[in-house]
C-alpha cells in the first residue's frame, strides 16, 4: 500500500507539473469573469422576473379594487332604493374581494423585499465584477509583460550561446586565413629564389646549355672587370 501510495502520489504531482504548464491564467482569469458576469445577469434577470410578478400583482389588485369599490356603490343604490337583500348581496361580494385583495397585498410585499433583496444582490455584484475586471486585465498585463521579459531573457541567453559558436568559427577562419597567408608569402619567396638560382633557363640541349652558362659568367666577369676599372681610375683621379 505504500509504495502504491507513493507512485500514485508522483504521478499526481507529474499531472499537477504538466496541468501548470498548459495552463494559462489569463483564460482562467478570462473564464473566471464570465461566470461572475453569468450570475450577474441572472440576478438582472431575477430581479426584472420579480418586477414583473409584482406590477401583475398590482394590476390585479387595482382591478379588485374597483370591483369592490362598485360593489360598494351597488351596496349604496341597493340601501336607497330599500332592497336590504341586493345591498346584502354585494356587501358579501364585496367582502369576497377584499380577502382576495389582502392576499395580493401580502404577495406584493414579499415581492416588493425579494425585489430589494435582489437589487442589493445585484449592485453588490456590479461592483464585485467591476472590481475583478479591473484586476483581471492589470494582471492580465503584468503576465504579459513577464512573459516577454522571460521570452526576451531566453532570446538573449540563446544569443549567447550562438555568439560563442560564431567567435569560434571566427577564430578557425583566421587560423586558416593566416595559415594560407603564411604558406603564399613562402611559395613567394622559394619562387623569387629560385628564379635568382637558376640562372639561363635550359634549352634542352646539353650543349647549347653549357655555352650559355660560359657566357653567362663570362658577361658577369667582364662586368667585374669594368667595375674595377672604374674604381681604379676614380682613386687616381683623387
Amino acid at each position: 500500500m505504500g509504495l502504491i501510495s507513493r507512485v500514485s502520489t508522483i504521478f499526481k504531482a507529474k499531472v499537477n507539473n504538466v496541468l501548470d504548464k498548459a495552463e494559462d491564467p489569463r483564460e482562467t482569469l478570462e473564464y473566471s469573469y464570465q461566470k461572475q458576469v453569468e450570475q450577474l445577469q441572472n440576478v438582472r434577470r431575477g430581479v426584472a422576473e420579480v418586477v414583473t410578478s409584482k406590477k401583475r400583482i398590482e394590476l390585479q389588485l387595482n382591478r379588485l379594487e374597483q370591483s369592490a369599490h362598485q360593489y360598494d356603490e351597488d351596496a349604496r343604490d341597493a340601501v336607497k332604493a330599500g332592497r336590504d337583500d341586493l345591498a346584502q348581496q354585494a356587501l358579501n361580494s364585496k367582502q369576497a374581494l377584499m380577502s382576495q385583495m389582502d392576499g395580493l397585498s401580502t404577495q406584493i410585499n414579499d415581492l416588493a423585499r425579494e425585489e430589494q433583496r435582489l437589487t442589493e444582490l445585484q449592485q453588490k455584484l456590479t461592483t464585485k465584477v467591476e472590481t475583478f475586471r479591473t484586476q483581471k486585465e492589470v494582471i492580465k498585463a503584468q503576465y504579459s509583460a513577464a512573459q516577454a521579459q522571460v521570452k526576451i531573457g531566453e532570446a538573449f541567453s540563446g544569443l549567447g550561446e550562438d555568439m560563442a559558436d560564431v567567435h569560434m568559427a571566427i577564430q578557425r577562419a583566421q587560423d586558416k586565413t593566416q595559415s594560407l597567408q603564411a604558406r603564399a608569402q613562402a611559395i613567394d619567396e622559394l619562387s623569387g629564389t629560385m628564379a635568382l638560382d637558376s640562372g639561363p633557363m635550359s634549352t634542352g640541349d646539353a650543349v647549347r646549355d653549357e655555352l650559355n652558362r660560359i657566357k653567362a659568367q663570362s658577361g658577369v666577369s667582364d662586368e667585374l672587370a669594368r667595375l674595377k676599372a672604374e674604381v681604379a681610375k676614380e682613386d687616381t683621379s683623387s
